[in-house]
């Protein structure tokens, strides 16, 4: 295994498999043409044809189209199309989330293969040892990636949170950190990629954090995802990453820039420029006929 084996895992998809969905010469989302199918339910909204599907429908203003789309989503999720509502929304968009069309459970995103927006924190301490890292471990009856390696703290970004205020809110519900001491996370970039996943697409932006702890900060978990923390060498993280497959897939991109950031893989690594690279895998977009990294 490789670092360069886990972008790729997270970047696994083919453009070939999807359909674009548009939004007035927006490309908002990929649909599995099963997915499409389901649209067909909904002619008076959606035009499906077997290139693309185009929301010809949808009403003018971007409220309306979030009600038409709670609306069918709901009947989605008693059909059993897709598994559940989490109640969290998420920006529909063809770029970035201050060009947000309308809004959808975050559930819903991958159905629709539509961009998703979350923030990653690396806790790290520096000790008279080197650099230490908190890594959480995920609860059992987690939905997604139960009892894998996490970050200290990562979330989703909901469409109604600026960064700074859901980054204090994830800090306080997933490691007991404080707004004072949550201020103090550095914002370092983003990580894209995109996954073909059992859910659908997930054309994803991960914002990155770095987040100097003091030696006796202990972090705690209030919302039941962690079942605990542990404080590890640097270097174990960097092992972990490479050789097993214990994190939670999305959380290596983001450790992987961590360790490129803070010299801990050198630039004389073969792979060095491709792993930069594939950290800003291109999403989907209108006119982009982007490829994937590995199919």
């Amino acid at each position: 295994m490789s670092f360069l084996d886990k972008i790729h895992a997270c970047n696994r998809w083919n453009p070939a498999d999807f359909l674009p969905l548009w939004l007035n010469g927006e490309r908002i989302g990929s649909l599995r043409p099963s997915a499409a199918d389901q649209l067909r339910r909904w002619p008076d909204q959606f035009d499906v044809t077997p290139d693309a599907v185009d929301w010809h429908g949808a009403p003018t203003d971007g409220a309306g189209r979030t009600v038409v789309l709670a609306e069918l989503v709901e009947c989605l999720v008693v059909d059993g199309v897709i598994s559940h509502r989490h109640g969290e929304l998420y920006p529909v968009t063809a770029s970035t989330r201050e060009q947000t069309r309308c809004l959808v459970d975050r559930a819903a995103a991958p159905f629709f293969g539509m961009r998703a927006f979350g923030q990653h924190v690396n806790g790290f301490v520096r000790t008279m040892h080197g650099i230490e890292m908190w890594i959480g471990r995920r609860a059992a009856d987690r939905r997604h990636y139960p009892a894998c390696l996490d970050h200290l703290v990562a979330g989703g970004l909901p469409a109604t949170l600026s960064l700074a205020d859901n980054l204090r809110k994830e800090c306080a519900e997933e490691a007991g950190i404080r707004p004072d001491l949550a201020d103090r996370a550095v914002a370092v970039g983003a990580v894209t990629y995109c996954h073909d996943s059992v859910r659908g697409l997930k054309p994803d932006v991960m914002y990155c954090y770095d987040l100097e702890l003091p030696e006796d900060f202990e972090p705690r978990c209030t919302d039941g995802e962690v079942e605990r923390f542990d404080r590890l060498p640097v270097a174990e993280v960097r092992e972990l990453v490479r050789d097993t497959g214990a994190f939670k897939l999305n959380c290596n991109l983001v450790i992987i820039d961590f360790l490129i950031r803070h010299g801990l893989i050198p630039q004389e690594d073969p792979d060095y420029l491709t792993l930069i690279r594939g950290l800003h895998a291109p999403l989907p977009e209108s006119g982009n006929d982007a490829r994937s990294l590995s199919k």
